[in-house]
């Protein structure tokens, strides 16, 4: 990684990404250029615009807390994390628009019991004001959480997030089985922080995440970043389990690569699940440009029918209930 000079990274099969200049990357991504690299790609495939079911959006002094985290990480373990898109709430939505971002989501999560509750609140004000944001919800194990997970899906929510690196909670904690048994019935997908990466937690890995799905097989579970980096394991239970579906988010990309890299080996798994991978980047907690997902997706060589799907059919079936 370099973190101070112009990104670098694949542009294509076998190819170099060429960097978009930034400002040492700690300064203001120059979106116009980067708009317009975006756009090509989901031009170039004939669709009408990406699908992105993993980006945050949150109440401005949490986001600030997330970036104060990730902004303490480089010094704590020489792996440097900037912050690409740093900007003001109405700028980075307005940004996700200009790439071509026809459906997106405010991946909220709570650290401590008594936070859920507020962040649906502010998630259901945010989905409001912004049409294009698909309605999003979190949890926490804690007494009256089937409540407000009832409240939330009967308000409109489309999705929830989940995180069990950040709240240090197993997803088979007896608290939560009736809100896995709720969202199975009422078919609300939810987005869960399972895997081990960056670093393991308490909770994290495919055992934890296993139990729950045999317990309720047809939970419509999202599992982030594709499992990084025990990626076999959480194919495995896509293949397992038909409602799984895996998200791309940072997956491939020249910094995941770099100590959680996917194996080659696994490339065929990722073309016969190619209708349950969906776009995710982590918006805008990303240390790198947006294009470079995309173009990292793309250097798996999976062909454009793939890419399709990845970028846009299945993230519109999941979200907006279309193809």
């Amino acid at each position: 990684m370099e973190p101070e000079g112009p990104m670098t990274g694949r542009d294509g099969p076998g190819g170099r990404w060429v960097g978009r200049k930034r400002d040492g990357w700690k300064g203001r991504a120059l979106s116009g250029s980067e708009a317009v690299e975006v756009r090509e790609f989901w031009q170039r495939l004939g669709l009408p615009g990406l699908v992105d079911v993993h980006t945050h959006f949150m109440p401005e002094r949490v986001l600030k807390k997330v970036w104060a985290y990730f902004d303490a990480v480089g010094p704590m373990t020489g792996m440097e994390w900037p912050i690409t898109y740093r900007h003001e709430e109405e700028e980075r939505v307005a940004l996700l628009r200009e790439f071509g971002v026809r459906a997106f989501t405010s991946m909220l999560y709570p650290h401590k019991p008594g936070m859920a509750a507020w962040l649906n609140g502010w998630a259901a004000d945010f989905a409001a004001r912004t049409p294009d944001c698909a309605h999003t919800a979190t949890l926490f194990p804690e007494d009256g959480v089937d409540r407000y997970v009832r409240a939330a899906v009967e308000g409109g929510a489309r999705i929830f997030k989940s995180h069990l690196q950040v709240g240090v909670y197993d997803p088979g904690d007896p608290l939560l089985d009736p809100v896995w048994g709720l969202l199975t019935e009422a078919r609300v997908p939810v987005v869960m922080h399972c895997g081990s990466g960056p670093a393991p937690g308490k909770h994290t890995g495919p055992e934890p995440v296993g139990r729950v799905l045999a317990r309720h097989p047809r939970l419509r579970l999202v599992v982030a970043h594709m499992g990084m980096p025990e990626y076999g394991d959480f194919l495995a239970l896509a293949e397992r389990y038909p409602e799984v579906r895996l998200d791309t988010t940072m997956a491939f990309t020249d910094f995941s690569e770099a100590f959680a890299p996917f194996p080659e080996g696994e490339r065929g798994r990722l073309a016969d699940l190619g209708e349950r991978i969906v776009l995710g980047t982590d918006f805008p907690n990303i240390p790198y440009p947006y294009a470079h997902q995309l173009r990292a997706l793309e250097g798996l060589g999976l062909g454009d029918d793939w890419l399709r799907a990845v970028c846009h059919d299945n993230g519109a079936r999941l979200l907006l209930g279309n193809g």
